[in-house]
């Protein structure tokens, strides 16, 4: 899943360049080439299908040139993870016992190998027809994540220990989170998913069929091994925009995972991989910092300069083409761009996106 609003790392993240499609960590590869380049050992660049805003599909195309095009799967419009997810499910005409990984493409993985064997794990369990979600093992009592109970006794695959998952518990208090962490058994939840594609799709038709239905009529309409392959022109394929109209929009992990828990049918398995997911500039922060072992985080683009004198846990991107000075700061965020520039607090950089609400009121779409 390649999309987003470009809302979280505004203003470098756009609607017209989101997240995926940037080189926000070290080696000069955009998010979703590295995903790739993190899979391609274990699975055939064939089998690899990108689901994205129609808009975006050229832009996945040369960025992934390996890629065949027809792999590229083209939305018209955004409507959250249960649609992307049924219309990859519906429209990638596979037999139904083959395993499916379901993943983001702008996570940070600093174990790329650790998650390479998680996966094995999680295919290894699916198999026999549970849902599977990878747990990352918590490093401290995090709000901004949903949770992942397991429970019972573990179960060896491929050399990993899965669990069965009691249920699923979203963003906690603070106070919640260290309960969870000190019982032992919760895990973030990376929003990666493994499952048969029979498994997928009786899953979406038995809790979201006003979701999966209408995506699976339009696609058996449609000709062709894979139906929702984006033109060369960026729109999606045809059909599609009328079909998306009708839908609701709403996450996997919600209208799925979590009633089919209750069933007793998903399974998780736990692993440590230096996960983040990049959801905010200070996320991004901590993500360049365990790499690189600095205090401050400094990026400067062609034509941009930075200097900082006495500051400390600071994120700079300077990539307006022109001097960014920072003096004495203390946990904050200074982006830099040719028509914007953002300074918050490291610690209030989850609301940046109420920036992009508020551009969106006012009708800046020049700058979204």
């Amino acid at each position: 899943m390649a999309g987003g609003g470009g809302t979280r790392l505004w203003p470098l993240s756009r609607g017209r360049r989101p997240k995926p499609f940037l080189p926000l960590l070290d080696g000069g590869r955009c998010l979703l080439e590295a995903t790739v380049s993190r899979l391609v050992p274990m699975i055939s660049g064939s089998d690899i299908f990108v689901v994205t805003h129609a808009r975006h599909a050229p832009l996945v195309r040369e960025l992934i040139p390996a890629l065949p095009p027809s792999n590229v799967l083209g939305e018209p419009e955004g409507r959250n993870t249960a649609a992307a997810v049924a219309l990859a499910a519906h429209a990638i005409d596979r037999p139904a016992d083959e395993v499916m990984v379901v993943l983001w493409a702008d996570q940070s993985i600093g174990d790329e190998a650790g998650l390479r064997a998680a996966l094995a794990a999680a295919a290894e369990r699916a198999r026999s027809g549970d849902m599977v979600t990878l747990g990352v093992t918590p490093t401290g009592p995090e709000t901004g994540y949903g949770y992942v109970i397991a429970r019972g006794d573990a179960e060896t695959h491929a050399g990993r220990e899965t669990f069965r998952v009691a249920r699923f518990e979203e963003k906690p208090t603070q106070e919640r989170a260290r309960e969870l962490i000190a019982d032992g058994t919760a895990s973030w939840n990376a929003g990666i998913f493994v499952w048969r594609r029979d498994t997928l799709l009786e899953g979406l038709d038995r809790h979201i069929p006003d979701i999966s239905r209408p995506i699976a009529a339009w696609a058996a309409s449609q000709p062709g091994p894979v139906r929702a392959a984006a033109g060369a022109d960026d729109r999606a394929a045809p059909g599609l925009a009328a079909v998306y109209a009708t839908l609701r929009a709403t996450a996997i992990d919600y209208a799925l995972l979590e009633p089919a828990s209750l069933e007793d049918r998903v399974a998780v398995v736990p692993m440590a991989v230096g996960w983040s997911d990049l959801g905010s500039w200070s996320a991004l922060r901590d993500a360049r910092r365990a790499t690189s072992g600095a205090s401050n985080v400094e990026q400067a683009g062609a034509g941009a300069a930075i200097i900082d004198i006495g500051s400390q846990d600071v994120y700079v991107q300077a990539s307006g083409g022109r001097l960014v000075a920072v003096v004495g700061l203390r946990d904050v965020v200074v982006v830099d761009t040719e028509d914007a520039l953002l300074v918050c607090s490291a610690e209030a950089s989850q609301d940046v996106k109420r920036v992009v609400e508020r551009l969106r009121d006012e009708g800046r779409e020049d700058l979204l």
